[in-house]
């Protein structure tokens, strides 16, 4: 089920004003599909398609960035039911995806993978792999992933280098806590958009979001448009953004 586009995309804005790093917080499948009487799992793969669909226009417009929640540290708490099916909606498209490894795209997981089916995990390395040398978007996609979860894995690793002697607590920066984030490498958010309605972070990118302008919406995410999209982007290029200096 290919999902690349083929037509031209052009962004709303001048590709100076872009963000470099657009983060997306998925929300709202389950109550989609509970206001049309369906499962929560029909919600999610309608959210999967929309992914997709954002996915591939951020790639179009320039965008180098894209971070998707799709998993958290806290889903464990929903039904067991729904959780295999999300599982299964992350093999079929972690599939999928592998048929595009051309089309520029450089897929990168964060979270806490060891927690996931072996052979999810599998799939998500193989992808990794396979893309590592893309470089039109890199899509991040966070699994198993919680904010405070990964400044606790970053402070471990810090703490075992201070253990071992090869690094002294002085020399502790936050240049040193980037370096252990699952996101080294990766520049901060400029952008976070919330669909749903909800008007909270809820654990994601906690230390990357530091600087981020937040965009909230009531349309929920299997009704979220590239043309939404455009909307944030537009609003996000008409901010000043000063970090914390003077006007």
């Amino acid at each position: 089920m290919a999902f690349f586009t083929k037509k031209e995309a052009v962004p709303p804005v001048a590709p100076e004003q872009l963000p470099k790093h657009v983060g997306f917080i998925m929300d709202g499948n389950g109550r989609w599909a509970k206001k049309r009487g369906m499962p929560r799992g029909f919600g999610h793969i309608e959210g999967g398609k929309v992914y997709k669909k954002i996915m591939t226009y951020c790639r179009d417009i320039g965008i180098p960035y894209a971070s998707f929640y799709v998993f958290s540290t806290e889903n464990w708490s929903r039904s067991q039911e729904e959780i295999n099916g999300i599982f299964k909606l992350m093999r079929e498209y972690l599939d999928d995806v592998q048929s595009f490894k051309h089309e520029g795209v450089r897929w990168l997981v964060v979270g806490d993978k060891s927690k996931f089916p072996q052979d999810i995990q599998e799939r998500m390395t193989k992808l990794e792999e396979e893309t590592r040398d893309n470089d039109r978007l890199t899509s991040i996609m966070c699994c198993n992933y919680g904010g405070r979860n990964e400044l606790a894995h970053s402070a471990r690793e810090i703490a075992e280098l201070v253990k071992k002697g090869e690094l002294e607590p002085e020399d502790i920066t936050e240049d040193t806590i980037n370096a252990h984030l699952y996101t080294a490498g990766i520049p901060d958010v400029d952008l976070v958009i919330r669909p749903s309605g909800e008007l909270r972070l809820s654990n994601f990118l906690i230390w990357q979001c530091a600087y981020a302008e937040y965009y909230f919406t009531n349309i929920l995410w299997p009704d979220f448009t590239t043309d939404d999209l455009d909307k944030a982007l537009i609003d996000f290029a008409g901010r000043g953004r000063r970090f914390g200096g003077a006007e």
